[in-house]
C-alpha cells in the first residue's frame, strides 16, 4: 500500500539520556561520583516519551500575560500550560537550581550542572528562571541578613508556583532585571531610580526591558540609588500580601525560548531590599552574572549533545542508495566532526563547574583558572552552537525542517545562550578586561593548559603569548576563540580516547579545520562515531 511506512526511524524514546561516557568521567573526576545514581534517574526520566511531550507542549503552548482580572483588578500574571510545571517540578526536586550552595558535600555544583545538561536535553526554556535561582544566591550573599531568610527556600526541592509572600511558600524562585530600553549591555546607563524610604528600604520607578521569567517571587534589580547604581532585592509580593508595584506591560515575542516567559516591566515605587553596598551594583551582581554564564555553556553544550545524538540516531535507521546514511563516507565525516564539537564543550563543560565548586568553597588557584576560562567558553561554546544545530539538522534532512522532528525548536533556541549575559562581544571584551588588569589569572590559564604534555599544545600556546603582548579590542575575539581552543584539547589530551584528542587537534589547532563541519582529514571516525551509544 501506498501509505505503509518504511524506511523511517523510530522515535528517540526510552533511553538514559544521561549514558554519556564524557559526562560521567568528568563527573566522576571533579569529585562527583556520587550523584552518578541520582544523574542515571534524571537521565532514564529524560529519555521517556513523557517527559518529551512535556517539552513539546511547553512550547507549542507558550505563556499568556494577563494583566487584570475579569473587575478590573490588576494581577500582573503569566499563566502557563501544565507541562511548564510539570518541568519546573522535575528540576527543582532534582536540585537543579540552588540546593548546591546549601550541600557542605564536595562536587555538589558539578553534580548539579551534570543534571542541568542532562534535563536541559528535555527542554531548554525552563533552564532560564532555574538558572537565575541558582546565580541568585552568589550575589545576595552579599547581603547576609536577606540571604539567611531567602536563601533556605531558594534552595528548597518544592516547586511552589504562585504568587503569594515568599514566607507562606515552600519554596521559591528567583529572577533577574537589569537592561533598559536605552542601555542594554550598557546598564550602567540605567535609568530606573532608587529613593530611600528611611526604614531600610528603597521605592524603584523606572523601567526594565527585559525581566525573564516574571513570575519568579523575586528579582535581583539594578538602580540608581542617591550613592550611585546599586543592586536591590525586589520581592513580587509583599509581606502583608499585597502585590509589589511591577507591573507587566508586555511579554516578548522571542525566536525561541517560546516556553520562557520574558516580559517588559514598569517599577512604581516598588519596594526593594538593598543588596552589597551602595553604588556598588555591578560588581554585586556580577556574581549572578557570572554563575548564569556558567550555565549558558552548560545549555550550549547539552544543545549540542542533543542535536548530534538525534542525527546519529536518524542516520543510523534511515537508508538512502542502498546502505545507512551513517554508513555513507561524507555522512561519517559530518557526524564525527559534530560528536568532537559536542565531546569537546562538554568536557571544558564540567572543568568549569569543577572549578566553580572549589572557587566557591575557598580555592583561590581555581577562582583565578574560572576568571579567564569562563569568559572564553562563554563566548566560543555558546557561538559554535548554532552552526552545530544547523548542520545537525541538515543531517535529517527535509525531516529535521519540520517541527515534529524537534531539531526546528533546537535550532531557535541555538542562539540564546550566546546573547543572554553578554552577547560575544561583551564576553570577549570582558576577557580582555582580564588580561590587562588580572596577570595571575591568566597565569591560571597557562598552567592549566600546560597540564597536556603535547607539542600541539606548546607551539600554540607560543602563539598566543605573542598574541597577548599587544592585546587589542579588534582581536579579543580571536583571543578567546583560541584561549578556548587551548583548553579544550588540552582537556581532551588528558581526559579523552586519543582519536578523539588526535582530531580535535589536527583540525581545530593546526589550521586545518574550515570552519564547516564534515571536512576533517586523516581521522579515526569510526572510533568517535563509536562515542554515541546505539538507540
Amino acid at each position: 500500500m501506498s501509505h505503509d511506512v518504511i524506511n523511517q526511524p523510530p522515535p528517540m524514546i526510552g533511553h538514559d539520556v544521561s549514558a554519556d561516557p564524557q559526562l560521567l568521567a568528568a563527573l566522576d573526576r571533579e569529585g562527583a561520583g556520587w550523584a552518578g545514581g541520582e544523574l542515571r534517574q534524571l537521565g532514564i526520566l529524560a529519555g521517556t516519551a513523557r517527559a518529551q511531550e512535556w517539552g513539546r507542549l511547553a512550547n507549542e503552548y507558550p505563556p499568556v500575560l494577563r494583566t487584570h482580572d475579569r473587575y478590573g483588578h490588576r494581577i500582573d500574571e503569566v499563566e502557563f500550560h501544565p507541562a511548564w510545571h510539570e518541568l519546573m517540578a522535575v528540576a527543582v526536586e532534582n536540585g537543579l537550581h540552588a540546593t548546591p550552595w546549601t550541600s557542605a558535600r564536595p562536587g555538589a555544583h558539578v553534580a548539579r550542572a551534570a543534571k542541568f545538561y542532562v534535563w536541559s536535553q528535555v527542554e531548554a526554556g525552563h533552564g532560564c528562571p532555574i538558572s537565575m535561582t541558582y546565580a541568585s544566591v552568589a550575589a545576595l550573599r552579599h547581603a547576609p541578613a536577606l540571604a539567611s531568610e531567602w536563601e533556605p527556600l531558594l534552595a528548597s526541592r518544592s516547586y511552589d508556583f504562585g504568587l503569594r509572600p515568599a514566607a507562606e511558600k515552600r519554596g521559591v524562585l528567583a529572577g533577574m532585571a537589569m537592561t533598559e530600553k536605552q542601555g542594554g549591555s550598557d546598564v550602567r546607563a540605567g535609568t530606573t531610580v532608587a529613593e530611600p524610604l528611611g526604614d531600610g528600604t528603597f521605592a524603584l520607578t523606572g523601567h526594565k526591558w527585559f525581566n525573564s521569567a516574571p513570575m519568579c517571587d523575586a528579582f535581583l534589580v539594578l538602580a540608581q540609588a542617591p550613592g550611585g547604581l546599586s543592586c536591590f532585592l525586589l520581592p513580587r509580593v509583599l509581606p502583608d500580601g499585597s502585590l509589589n508595584a511591577m507591573h507587566l506591560m508586555r511579554l516578548k515575542d522571542k525566536l525561541g525560548n517560546r516556553s520562557n516567559a520574558s516580559a517588559e516591566v514598569e517599577y512604581s515605587r516598588a519596594i526593594a531590599y538593598l543588596v552589597g553596598e551602595e553604588g556598588r551594583g555591578v560588581r554585586t551582581i556580577i556574581e549572578m552574572v557570572n554563575m548564569t554564564r556558567l550555565d549558558c555553556v552548560i545549555g550550549s553544550a547539552a544543545g549540542m549533545r542533543l542535536g548530534v545524538t538525534r542525527a546519529v540516531h536518524h542516520t543510523r535507521h534511515r537508508h538512502a542508495f542502498g546502505r545507512a546514511l551513517i554508513d555513507q563516507p561524507l555522512m561519517r565525516n559530518v557526524l564525527a566532526d559534530l560528536i568532537l564539537e559536542s565531546e569537546a564543550a562538554t568536557i571544558l563543560m564540567m572543568r568549569l563547574a569543577g572549578a566553580t565548586d572549589r572557587a566557591v568553597t575557598g580555592s583561590a588557584p581555581e577562582g583565578l583558572f574560572r576568571r579567564t576560562a569562563l569568559a572564553a567558553a562563554k563566548y566560543w561554546i555558546c557561538k559554535r552552537a548554532p552552526a552545530h544545530a544547523a548542520e545537525a539538522l541538515e543531517c535529517l534532512g527535509g525531516n529535521g525542517y519540520v517541527e515534529e522532528s524537534g531539531m526546528p525548536r533546537l535550532f531557535r533556541e541555538s542562539p540564546l545562550n550566546g546573547i543572554w549575559e553578554g552577547s560575544g562581544n561583551v564576553a570577549a571584551l570582558d576577557l580582555l578586561r582580564v588580561l590587562t588588569r588580572q596577570p595571575p589569572a591568566i597565569e591560571a590559564f597557562f598552567t592549566e593548559v600546560s597540564l597536556a604534555d603535547d607539542p600541539r599544545i606548546t607551539t600554540a600556546l607560543t602563539d598566543l603569548q605573542k598574541t597577548l603582548t599587544t592585546p587589542t579590542e579588534s582581536n579579543a575575539r580571536h583571543i578567546a576563540q583560541q584561549m578556548a581552543l587551548l583548553l579544550q584539547a588540552s582537556l581532551l589530551i588528558r581526559h579523552a580516547p586519543d582519536p578523539l584528542a588526535d582530531a580535535f587537534c589536527t583540525s581545530r589547532l593546526s589550521g586545518n579545520h574550515s570552519g564547516t563541519y564534515g571536512t576533517l582529514q586523516n581521522t579515526d571516525l569510526d572510533a568517535i562515531l563509536e562515542l554515541i551509544p546505539q538507540r
